[in-house]
């Protein structure tokens, strides 16, 4: 029950931090409210208050708050995504933009945007609605096996064979989409830019009720894992032995990753290191127990992009900087510690 308890209270610290950032947020931007603030016009909006006038409704719901809970879904699910895919191989350096799930669920979102349009017509109409985000998980869940299967060996992951499969993934990718980006018109270069770099300035409350959707179905599955995946660092068999379905819980792993992975892909474009950043200060507090790391990484992976999205429409204001830009270089230093610390076991 102390364990429990310690727990929540983590989980709600992190909450509170979580509210703060938000209402920060709120007050980040270039327009002019009149002289109201904007948690003010906020309320409005909410409390449907008619004198409220129709440009400030929209810059304050439809840009900037919709904007602000796009950076909680997907930092969330990018960052337990990583964590999941971490207990999963037992190792630090398993995230999705690291072993390539990043790279093939942009490069088929790619594929989608340049030639969908030729064959667009022929698919059903829910489909055609969906297609980059459909085809988002489909390139990040056959990276995922592909992965899986080249760096797995009697039940046994060799982390180097698995970052280099990833590096050769996100290599294949980008030379894929590079191609993609040569013959490409105007606006599908600029959609295709998106994808690389990775924003947030095309957020919508649909897009959020489609993250929102998938987040609850695989946090759903994932969150109770946790004791599966500290039972996972004995081995395989060790958890066997303690009544854990080895392969039951990789099989759900992948999947739920990739669905995670591809749909944040699909809205946000390529924002990596969020899954490597998370789950690394996490694991400094507590260590690799699971039935803490993953439950926070929900919390602390929305105040990581949150925070960071802030700082990118911020920086250059009226202009906004990629967020891709902002969370590789905070993940490159963070790559480069794991790195050191642990180049004795790779």
């Amino acid at each position: 029950m102390k364990t429990q308890n310690k727990l929540y209270f983590y989980l709600i610290s992190g909450g509170l931090l979580l509210v703060a950032l938000v209402v920060i947020a709120l007050y980040v931007g270039v327009y002019d409210f009149g002289g109201h603030s904007p948690f003010a016009v906020l309320y409005k909006v909410i409390t449907q208050d008619k004198s409220l006038s129709l440009s400030d409704k929209y810059i304050i719901w439809d840009v900037r708050f919709s904007r602000i809970i796009m950076a909680i879904l997907i930092g969330s699910m990018l960052a337990v995504s990583g964590t999941a895919l971490q207990g999963l191989f037992k190792n630090p350096l398993a995230t999705g933009d690291l072993i390539g799930l990043t790279s093939g669920a942009t490069l088929m979102a790619a594929i989608a945007i340049i030639l969908g349009s030729s064959f667009r017509a022929y698919l059903p109409e829910a489909v055609q609605f969906s297609l980059v985000g459909l085809s988002a998980f489909v390139g990040a869940l056959f990276s995922m096996l592909l992965v899986y299967k080249i760096s797995t060996s009697g039940g046994k992951t060799n982390i180097v064979m698995m970052l280099l499969t990833g590096v050769a993934i996100t290599a294949i990718g980008f030379s894929i989409t590079g191609f993609l980006i040569y013959i490409s018109k105007d606006d599908q270069l600029r959609d295709l830019t998106f994808w690389n770099l990775g924003s947030l300035a095309a957020a919508t409350w649909t897009k959020n009720l489609v993250l929102l959707a998938v987040l609850l179905i695989s946090y759903f599955i994932l969150m109770p894992k946790g004791k599966a995946l500290n039972a996972m660092m004995l081995g395989e068999k060790d958890a066997q032995h303690l009544g854990i379905n080895v392969e039951k819980l990789k099989k759900q792993i992948v999947v739920i990753t990739a669905l995670m992975v591809g749909t944040c892909v699909a809205f946000s474009g390529a924002i990596g290191f969020v899954g490597l950043i998370v789950p690394y200060i996490l694991r400094l507090l507590f260590r690799s127990n699971y039935y803490f790391i993953l439950p926070l990484s929900a919390i602390f992976g929305a105040v990581l992009l949150l925070v960071a999205d802030t700082f990118s429409r911020s920086i250059v204001a009226p202009s906004e900087l990629p967020i891709g830009i902002l969370t590789a270089l905070m993940g490159g230093p963070i790559f480069i510690a794991i790195l050191m610390k642990h180049k004795k076991s790779l």
